[in-house]
Formats: C-alpha cells, sequence, structure tokens
C-alpha cells in the first residue's frame, strides 16, 4: 500500500501501478498517517511518501510520534531524500556551503510570533536562511514580517535566490537582492534563499564562502 499527499503521489505514479493506496488532502495529514499505521498494523507493507526528506517538514515526524504517542512497536525506516533546500542550493550555486538555518514560514502549526523570533535570531547570528512555506494566497504575514526582519539586520544588496519547482517540470529559478524581493516573488512552491552578509554573485550565482581564502589557502 502506498499513502500520500495527491500531487506527492502523482509525482510517482509510474511506481503505483496494481498497489492500494490512500489519499488524503492537505491539512489531513494525521488522519493520513492513522490510515497507514492501522493498514499496517493489519499486517500490510505501507509506503507513505513525502516530498523532498520525510524527516524534514515531511511525515516522519508524524508517523514517529504517532507510533511513541501510543507506544506502537512497528518496523519502519526512514528513506532519506533530497530536501528543497538542498535542490535549490544546487541550482543557486553554493549558497549554502557555511552555517545555515532552515525555517518554515508556515504559522498553521508555529505561531506566527514564534517564527518571527527565529527569524530574527538567525538573522542576527548572521546564517544563510533557507525559508520553506514562504507564502500562500491568504498566508502573507509571515512572509512580510520576515523581510522587514531581514531588511533590519541585512544590507540591501544582500543576495537572495528564489527556486520554484526545484528538479519538476516548471522549474524556475533567479538571482536578486533582498532590497528587491517582493512578496509575489513566492508562493508554496518556492524556496527562498537568503545569503548572509558574506554571500555575493557570480555571474548569477551565490557563493557564500567558508573561509578557505581568508586563512591563507590561496593558490601559489
Amino acid at each position: 500500500m502506498v499513502a500520500g499527499y495527491p500531487l506527492y503521489l502523482d509525482l510517482v505514479r509510474e511506481h503505483l501501478a496494481g498497489k492500494e493506496l490512500i489519499k488524503s488532502g492537505m491539512r489531513r495529514e494525521v488522519e493520513r498517517v492513522r490510515e497507514a499505521t492501522a493498514a499496517a498494523l493489519a499486517g500490510h507493507r505501507v509506503c507513505l511518501v513525502s516530498s523532498g526528506d520525510a524527516g524534514v517538514y515531511g511525515l516522519a515526524g508524524l508517523v514517529l510520534e504517532e507510533l511513541a504517542r501510543r507506544d506502537l512497536v512497528l518496523p519502519f525506516k526512514v528513506i532519506p531524500g533530497v530536501t528543497a533546500g538542498l535542490a535549490a542550493a544546487a541550482l543557486l550555486g553554493a549558497p549554502l556551503a557555511h552555517d545555515h538555518a532552515v525555517i518554515s514560514l508556515s504559522d498553521l502549526l508555529t505561531p506566527i510570533d514564534l517564527i518571527k523570533r527565529r527569524v530574527r535570531a538567525a538573522a542576527e547570528a548572521d546564517f544563510v536562511l533557507a525559508l520553506y512555506n514562504v507564502r500562500s494566497q491568504t498566508r502573507v504575514e509571515p512572509f512580510m514580517a520576515t523581510l522587514d526582519i531581514l531588511r533590519e539586520t541585512r544590507p540591501p544588496g544582500t543576495p537572495a535566490g528564489i527556486v520554484r519547482n526545484a528538479f519538476r517540470e516548471g522549474q524556475e529559478r533567479r538571482v536578486v537582492t533582498l532590497a528587491e524581493l517582493v512578496p509575489d516573488d513566492a508562493d508554496m512552491l518556492t524556496l527562498l534563499i537568503v545569503g548572509n552578509t558574506r554571500t555575493f554573485t557570480w555571474r548569477g550565482f551565490m557563493i557564500t564562502p567558508r573561509g578557505y581564502f581568508d586563512r591563507g589557502a590561496h593558490d601559489d
């Protein structure tokens, strides 16, 4: 059996022939996990599909929470994937070559005040930021608040990479400056990477130095 959000199942449709499917929409993740768990307890071998990496804003955490909450002993395996931040970074060059923070801007499960605290702390610590769930049609406030914080703590020329549908059909990528970022630059399919104070651009790519040349590792 294979369980998942319909969009993610569609991405692996060539592997689903003859499989029994468990489908549910957005905001029905708990229901989906419980159906998958019930199927596993009934003796089925169940694959729960997430996008990116199941352990990074995916359903691996929810599955294990459910097992722990009910103290269910079921064999499981978390298969590593490529999370959107790493996929986007590969398209942008090397923006995550030094310390970075990954933050979701979705306030569906995390209070907006906590999101703002985390963004400010990471920004003031000069982390490169990889921002997930940047905005939806109705959920704009967290992104606007994030932009305000970043513009308080970073120079206006700080590079920012906008990647939509990384390594999927309809892929788009752009590199702009923090000053140029506007709400319409992002949606739920967008991954946004904002450089730190040392990140620079070269021929349309973002590069965050780790410091090798600072210690004298120059070519002879």
